[in-house]
């Protein structure tokens, strides 16, 4: 039967021109490209890219990324990914690695886990002083116009952040629609996609500015059910449920729009001392 074992390995350094792809390890069915289109921006906009499907049956992806000293990395992936049919299950692991003064964001394309699928994952995240990481996962229900509302046996997600070598999240969602009604009271109740979004920001120490903006698109969103909470002055995470993927997807990619604009190193505009962040974004 066949399976892969595959690893995308990639360090991002800095230089005075900006951040660039320092070093590339890939197997099948991994690819990577770089997405840059302005050269006088300083950061570097990688896609990873996949020659399969989805995620099949004994897959065991390994996916390792790191920023080194002042580098600025956002990074998007290729499209949906999908789980499929399986009768022993698969994994993934990512390992981020974040030097002082780096950024990281991405925000994931949704997770579509097909019938009888099984899928683990885990997310470590290990940050120093002076580091900016946003991260989003979208989790469907499956193939919902094909009649697959959660269908599949089982999704496990965990996701940590360490901050100098200090556990300051851990995010540990694991579904099992045949044991657990997904969509049942103190679930789901309802709605068949939910998200969550990871906002740190070791630099400022202070993510209040982050929030506001959060807050900003997410109060424009209508059928989203959501909630924000900030465990430590530095970390933000959003909490979303709504009826589609496409519509946590954009939301959260208007987040990380702004969130990055926010955080960019260069010298903002002055702008008015009573102004948001948001009015602040829109001046400059």
């Amino acid at each position: 039967m066949r399976h892969l074992k595959g690893a995308l390995h990639v360090t991002v350094g800095h230089r005075a021109a900006g951040s660039y792809p320092r070093h590339i390890y890939c197997t099948p069915p991994f690819n990577l490209a770089n997405i840059s289109q302005d050269r006088d921006d300083p950061a570097v906009y990688m896609m990873t890219m996949s020659s399969s499907p989805g995620i099949l049956d004994g897959d065991d992806l390994d996916v390792r990324i790191v920023a080194e000293y002042g580098s600025r990395l956002m990074l998007k992936n290729q499209g949906y990914q999908r789980v499929f049919n399986m009768q022993r299950g698969a994994r993934q692991k990512m390992e981020l690695r974040l030097h002082e003064q780096s950024e990281i964001s991405y925000i994931q394309q949704p997770v579509v886990p097909h019938k009888n699928s099984s899928l683990y994952a885990r997310n470590t995240v290990h940050l120093e002083d002076g580091c900016i990481f946003t991260l989003g996962e979208i989790i469907t229900c499956g193939r919902k116009l094909c009649g697959e509302v959660f269908r599949f046996r089982r999704l496990h997600s965990v996701t940590e952040l360490w901050h100098r070598d200090r556990l300051i999240l851990k995010d540990n969602i694991l579904l099992e629609p045949a044991l657990v009604d997904v969509q049942g009271i103190g679930q789901a109740e309802g709605y068949s996609h939910q998200a969550t979004l990871v906002h740190v920001n070791t630099r400022s120490g202070d993510v209040a500015a982050a929030k506001e903006l959060a807050e900003s698109v997410l109060d424009a969103e209508d059928g989203l059910a959501c909630g924000i909470s900030q465990p430590l002055p530095f970390l933000l995470v959003v909490r979303a449920l709504a009826n589609g993927g496409e519509q946590l997807y954009d939301a959260f990619r208007k987040i990380e729009a702004l969130l990055w604009k926010l955080n960019e190193p260069a010298a903002a505009p002055s702008c008015d001392r009573a102004a948001t962040p948001l009015q602040a974004i829109q001046q400059g």
